[in-house]
């Protein structure tokens, strides 16, 4: 069995993506910033805390020293501030600081949090990462006309799908992956989903567990490949 970290676990998708891994018997740890919210969700979901801010250095290096052992991490964290309550903000209205806010925890999050745990990915038998993406993040999705009209949260994950690729090819040893979880009822999109967190969790759960010969550099939902 697997020792995991997810991050940004405290609530939805990561929160129930912790419940089944539990459930499957990993030792999961499972990251949020509010130490509160975080310790409340760890002991319903059988998992075990760690304080985890991914836009702090300090933060992070403090989880390093806590967890000492890692097989998995899911790198789940993510906002988007776009969703407001008079809509989602376009193209018309997207700022450079809206652009800057969602960077800091979708990809610079990402990328402090994988760089700091690598030692003890390295150390690990079967090393996993999976990052949370999604499907908006998609060139072909979005040349085709996806209907939606945010722009930082998309052009985020498309980064976050590119330091998936380049991860991939520097640690060919690990299995490292982006995952489309599908448009599930969150806090993220104002609860606005069509799919459960049940639904939702299934691709990262699966991703997070695949052995040393299954797919690294790709980016999957629950049906297989997506185009990039």
């Amino acid at each position: 069995m697997a020792s995991v970290l997810i991050t940004g676990a405290n609530k939805g998708l990561g929160l129930e993506t912790a419940r089944q891994l539990v459930r499957a018997g990993h030792t999961v740890w499972l990251g949020s910033r509010d130490e509160d919210r975080g310790l409340s969700a760890a002991s319903e979901a059988g998992a075990r805390f760690v304080q985890l801010d991914v836009t702090s250095d300090e933060s992070v290096a403090a989880a390093v020293k806590t967890v000492e052992q890692l097989d998995v991490l899911v790198n789940n964290a993510g906002i988007a501030p776009e969703w407001t309550e008079s809509g989602v903000v376009g193209a018309d209205a997207v700022t450079a600081d809206l652009m800057r806010e969602t960077f800091e925890v979708n990809l610079f999050g990402l990328v402090r949090v994988l760089h700091a745990f690598l030692p003890l990915l390295e150390r690990s038998a079967a090393p996993v990462v999976v990052n949370v993406s999604s499907r908006l993040a998609s060139l072909a999705t979005a040349a085709a006309g996806s209907g939606y009209p945010g722009v930082a949260y998309p052009v985020s994950k498309a980064a976050v799908n590119m330091v998936t690729l380049q991860y991939a090819k520097a640690f060919p040893r690990m299995r490292i992956n982006a995952v489309e979880p599908g448009f599930t009822a969150t806090d993220l999109n104002r609860g606005s989903g069509r799919q459960t967190v049940e639904q939702g969790a299934e691709i990262i759960v699966r991703m997070a567990q695949i052995g040393p010969d299954g797919p690294t550099g790709g980016y999957f939902d629950a049906q297989g490949p997506l185009p990039w």
